[in-house]
């Protein structure tokens, strides 16, 4: 389970937090991801989040498949994370069609998610918290603005740097024994999702990473950009305007334990214009980047 934090540490950490985008700063020599411990806070609409105050990690591997390759540093502003998958609850909430194939029960992970209703999905929940959605709706992209203060996909690197929780092993739990603990896999899912939370969390408590269901990043996928990719906040190369693929992240109910690996990675069509999108292993959950402000008064309210 997640170590506590103390309320002076958790506030200390405010004074780092970027509200509008990257750090101009150069990442540090040897700049350690857990500087600061993460601590969980309820978002005003009451959705479970961890704050992640940021730093510098090891992204990538160079014993995985060529797009993992190579493995690289990383700095990252801070941010918020759902502790959980978006739910069909959830999704419910802000009143958009649940395309799911399992709505069994209303704490399942919503699935045949396309990417382009995860992002509306995103901007309603900011609109119902008062937030300025980062997704321009009147775009072919639905442009993000990192600048913006509302919900939205995490990047590629905020979803490796929130698995990996501090460690650089391929499971943050140690060996692939333990897997079975913390995910819902091919081994253990019995072919079908399962409401959220039922596994053990990682090390910084964010539940259903391994398994469960794959999730929508913010990137578009390419196989070579880790070659050439910034060091601070990447989000991926720019869209090549047609039959993109964007990169989905972490194990899902069908995977092989290969797959729910910390930075394995995987391209999908993102079903925008494609009227019979099947994918039932992919979900998503959302992150965003409160204020130095606003995170003050979450801490303050923190468990």
């Amino acid at each position: 389970m997640m170590k506590s934090i103390s309320r002076a540490a958790a506030l200390a950490a405010v004074l780092t937090v970027t509200a509008c985008g990257p750090s101009p700063e150069k990442a540090p020599e040897g700049a350690s991801a857990t500087a600061t411990l993460p601590t969980p806070v309820r978002s005003k609409g009451g959705i479970e989040m961890v704050f992640l105050p940021g730093g510098t990690f090891t992204m990538g591997s160079n014993q995985g498949n060529p797009d993992e390759a190579p493995a690289h540093q990383v700095r990252l502003s801070p941010f918020l994370i759902d502790t959980f998958e978006v739910t069909h609850a959830q999704f419910a909430k802000v009143q958009l069609p649940d395309p799911s194939h399992w709505q069994e029960d209303p704490a399942q992970p919503v699935e045949r998610v396309r990417w382009r209703d995860a992002k509306q999905y995103c901007n309603e929940r900011s609109l119902a918290e008062g937030l300025k959605p980062c997704y321009d709706e009147k775009s072919a992209d639905w442009t993000c603005d990192y600048t913006a203060n509302g919900y939205r996909l995490p990047t590629e690197a905020e979803w490796e740097y929130a698995c990996r929780a501090g460690g650089e092993e391929p499971y943050d739990f140690g060996q692939v024994d333990k897997l079975r603990l913390h995910s819902w896999y091919a081994a253990t899912a019995d072919q079908k999702t399962h409401p959220v939370g039922l596994k053990r969390p990682n090390r910084w408590g964010v539940h259903d990473l391994y398994g469960n269901v794959s999730e929508w990043c913010e990137d578009v996928y390419s196989a070579s950009y880790y070659r050439e990719s910034p060091v601070l906040d990447p989000a991926g190369p720019p869209s090549p305007g047609k039959d993109v693929k964007r990169v989905i992240r972490g194990g899902s109910w069908k995977s092989s334990p290969e797959m729910c690996r910390a930075s394995f990675r995987q391209a999908e069509k993102t079903g925008d214009t494609d009227a019979c999108f099947f994918t039932d292993f992919c979900g998503f959950r959302c992150v965003r980047r409160p204020g130095a402000e606003e995170l003050k008064g979450l801490l303050s309210g923190s468990r």
